[in-house]
């Protein structure tokens, strides 16, 4: 007999909309004892609500709740009961198409897992169900009440009602749908369509009516700010996958315009003031007659085939020829008063479009954008010559960061770069022959090449005279260059700053087919670093952290050479990680170029390699000792150290390092001891192992939880990154105690925190015991066994490496796997310096710290 139609399928229509349809598979994806999950999802239909939606049973008991949750107990929010839902709703995020059921945009604002208090069956047939949720925003105690009063049709109303606990606030201090808007999966918001109504007749009417209040981005926008960051876009080597606006990249000046109290101001990326410099684009934005406002463009001066012409452009400045200058707007993350950085991105170019109604013209033009394939679009700008185009993801958010929701795809390769030195000119030419050039990496100057090309003659006399005023006797360069390379040069102060477009680096790292476009005066030459093309993940991007650059890997091209470090690298096409096709020989020069952070790590302890010979989604095993199998350039310690095996590894060089790659090594674990003092641990591990059904949130509460119990035990503690889902805490010791007092101590410590707080953690290994909680995983200070080091690269999907951290970092991580190879060098070079300082303190277990955890020490020996 077939199985009825549920309520839930009957209502939709699957071939149009793009909500999940109910599996007639059993759910097998956890085990009886899993944990169960719960999402919110904020809703934009008919009316603006928020979906609540618990786990029981293989299926999502659901409930609207019009008005959102609310942290405060004295306001009992109704929540109508509706179809159960099926469990992989709980991940779906988009837009369901007019005319279907619910139709509408669609977020999840919260998610994580629920605690029923008894039996939830019983309590949900009752109509009281008590529970604990543990989630991204919300936490605490909550209960769902079902109510005697009618409801709509047969839909059974109940109330949503915040327990008093410490998760508690008063709704008059604190909204949190109000103040946490956003989804947490992505960042994205719904409720934004108010955006492109008509704007406010003035700032005194401004506030909105009880009907547009829920169609708004925030109800009560932020104040206005006096200074905005542009977004940036993050240099890719290929179009991504997804949804993608793409847009001309302009060949001038980044410009935010800010309007404020009638007032035009005019800011270059780096916020210098240059309205003056422009004053008949003031005036026009000015009769725009715009509230607060920031608006975003690019000014150029085009060339008689309407094309951008940087070079006429630095003319008109030097010129004060400024009504040839063209203002092209694009973006609008504040317009008329309203905080529009949280609404999408066609939400916003069509608030900035109807704003520029009726004045576009001579200066003012708004950025067209186009749906076409990108590959169409980049063929089209080479025809024309164009510096190159800008991609733009469907729905993104205005961050005022570089982050991979804006990419440009370059025509030709083309950046900025520091002018270090000039040559002599040749026959019938003035002023110099060619520039040096360099660029900065990990605040070192190095050389880059040099440029010839591409001067006209008022260039070269302009750029000569400032040449001239900046001579300098040495090289500014980190590394001098040889003799031949530096024979006939004047070098000058590294101010100058000259765009380059050229074919190709070049395998030592130097320009190739270069030509000068012109000085750039919008970017100090600090800023300047070498460009490296990245390549987006198949989901496109969505990333809160500028410093992560979101999920980028390094660029797939054919190896110059298979000798690394003086290892000959063996197949170094291999693809060792499918999902970002990085293959064998970049993995082995990721290696290299983190090497001087990771062989500290594993210098002087033996070390345990994750060998995976066909990549991440082969055969894995641990390599702990030499076998057969010789290892290249990798030290045998004395047999002694671990009798009846073969030597244990150690690793104490680059080519050591490349040598186990080589070999198929991903991953390196180290022990917890040095190998000259083997018996004598100089490190404490906690390896805090979360539930995966667990939120983010949960995870980092729970280490700043560890953290203040070793604070209170006077242990200085260090924190990095595990790569995979959790965090370890690392306590460095003095090589007093003994394997067994170490792990008896780790034991107590973990032991403590889940005796205290027994619905956070456990201390037992096994997944049915980490149901809902954390692991502290103490057993990593056992004799032999070994954690992955920090800056070691992890054998899963994405390559993600784990990372060492500052204890104020910790509240901003989004992730344990959010660095990978491909963003770990942005990392770097964004330290100020290590976050790991200090960690060679020296600390001993006393009988005290023993004491305050209500343990007893071992005897000692």
């Amino acid at each position: 007999m077939a199985k009825p139609v549920s309520e839930y399928t009957r209502k939709r229509h699957f071939d149009i909309t793009s909500e999940p349809p109910e599996s007639s598979a059993p759910d097998d994806r956890k085990g009886k004892d899993a944990a169960l999950t719960f999402v919110i999802q904020k809703h934009d239909a008919r009316n603006l609500h928020y979906d609540f939606r618990l786990e029981l049973d293989g299926t999502l008991k659901s409930w609207a709740v019009p008005k959102g949750p609310s942290l405060d107990p004295t306001q009992k929010r109704l929540a109508v009961h509706v179809e159960d839902h099926p469990l992989g709703y709980a991940r779906f995020e988009g837009s369901i198409p007019a005319g279907q059921y619910g139709a509408g945009d669609v977020i999840v604002w919260d998610r994580g897992i629920w605690q029923p208090h008894g039996d939830p069956h019983q309590a949900y047939a009752a109509g009281k169900l008590e529970f604990t949720l543990v989630g991204e925003k919300l936490s605490g105690d909550w209960a769902l009440v079902r109510t005697r009063l009618k409801g709509s049709g047969s839909k059974e109303q109940w109330l949503l009602i915040k327990a008093r606990d410490a998760m508690a606030r008063p709704a008059e201090t604190f909204d949190i749908t109000r103040e946490q808007p956003d989804s947490v999966l992505g960042g994205g918001s719904v409720g934004v369509k108010a955006v492109n109504s008509a704007k406010p007749a003035s700032k005194a009417k401004r506030k909105p009516s009880s009907k547009q209040a829920g169609k708004l981005v925030t109800e009560t926008p932020p104040a206005f700010p006096d200074s905005l960051t542009p977004q940036l876009a993050t240099l890719v080597d290929s179009p991504p996958s997804g949804e993608w606006l793409y847009e001309i990249k302009f060949d001038g000046y980044r410009i935010m315009a800010c309007v404020q109290g009638g007032k035009v101001r005019l800011l270059s990326r780096n916020g210098h003031d240059w309205t003056r410099r422009m004053p008949a684009l003031a005036k026009a934005l000015a009769a725009l007659k715009l509230q607060d406002s920031w608006l975003d463009g690019e000014v150029v001066v085009l060339d008689d085939q309407g094309l951008p012409d940087f070079q006429a452009l630095q003319r008109a400045f030097e010129d004060g020829r400024d009504q040839s200058i063209v203002y092209y707007l694009f973006d609008a993350p504040w317009l008329d008063g309203q905080d529009l950085r949280h609404a999408p991105l066609e939400a916003r170019r069509d608030a900035l479009a109807k704003a520029l109604t009726g004045h576009e013209g001579s200066l003012l033009r708004f950025s067209a954008a186009f749906r076409s394939s990108a590959a169409e679009i980049i063929e089209s700008a080479n025809a024309l010559g164009l510096e190159g185009v800008i991609g733009k993801h469907s729905g993104s958010r205005y961050t005022g960061r570089r982050n991979a929701d804006w990419i440009k795809l370059k025509c030709r390769l083309r950046q900025e770069f520091v002018i270090v030195g000039y040559t002599a000119p040749q026959g019938s030419r003035s002023g110099f022959g060619a520039l040096l050039l360099g660029v900065y990496e990990e605040r070192a100057l190095v050389y880059a090449g040099r440029v010839g090309t591409g001067f006209t003659a008022a260039m070269l006399r302009s750029l000569n005279e400032q040449l001239k005023r900046l001579r300098r006797e040495r090289s500014p360069l980190a590394t001098p260059l040889s003799g031949a390379l530096s024979r006939g040069v004047q070098w000058v102060e590294p101010r100058l700053v000259g765009e380059v477009q050229f074919a190709e680096w070049t395998r030592e790292g130097l320009l190739r087919q270069a030509s000068f476009v012109g000085l750039r005066t919008d970017k100090p030459a600090t800023q300047v670093v070498r460009e490296h093309p990245q390549r987006l993940d198949q989901q496109g991007a969505h990333d809160p952290d500028d410093a992560l650059d979101a999920p980028v890997t390094p660029v797939r091209t054919a190896p110059h050479k298979s000798l690394i470090a003086g290892v000959s690298i063996t197949h170094p096409e291999r693809v060792i990680d499918p999902d970002t096709e990085t293959q064998k020989h970049q993995l082995a020069q990721f290696y290299a170029s983190i090497a001087d952070w990771l062989l500290p790590e594993l210098a002087r302890r033996p070390v345990a390699l994750l060998r995976c010979p066909e990549g991440v989604q082969g055969e894995q095993f641990f390599q702990k000792h030499a076998q057969q199998m010789a290892l290249p350039h990798i030290t045998r310690l004395d047999p002694a150290l671990d009798p009846g095996h073969a030597p244990l590894l150690q690793i104490d060089s680059l080519a050591a390092l490349i040598g186990a790659v080589q070999m198929g090594a991903i991953e390196f674990h180290t022990w917890g001891a040095t190998s000259e003092r083997i018996e004598a641990p100089d490190r404490l591990i906690l390896d805090l192992d979360p539930d995966p059904a667990l939120p983010w949130r949960s995870m980092i509460e729970a280490t700043q939880m560890l953290l203040a119990v070793l604070d209170e035990l006077g242990l200085d503690a260090f924190l990095k990154t595990s790569g995979g889902k959790g965090m370890h805490v690392v306590v460095p010791l003095a090589r007093h105690a003994g394997w067994d007092e170490v792990k008896g101590f780790a034991k107590a410590i973990a032991g403590f925190m889940a005796g205290q707080l027994p619905e956070r953690f456990s201390a037992t290994a096994g997944p049915k015991n980490r149901v809902g909680k954390v692991f502290i995983d103490y057993l990593r200070n056992t004799r032999g066994a070994s954690t992955v080091a920090a800056w070691s690269v992890r054998a899963r999907p994405g390559l993600p490496v784990s990372v060492p951290i500052a204890r104020e970092e910790l509240a901003g991580l989004v992730s344990a796997a959010q660095w990978h190879i491909g963003n770990v060098q942005a990392r770097l070079q964004s330290l100020h310096q290590d976050p790991w300082a200090g960690h060679q303190s020296r600390q001993r277990i006393t009988r005290a710290m023993w004491r305050q955890l209500g343990a007893t020490p071992p005897a000692r020996r």
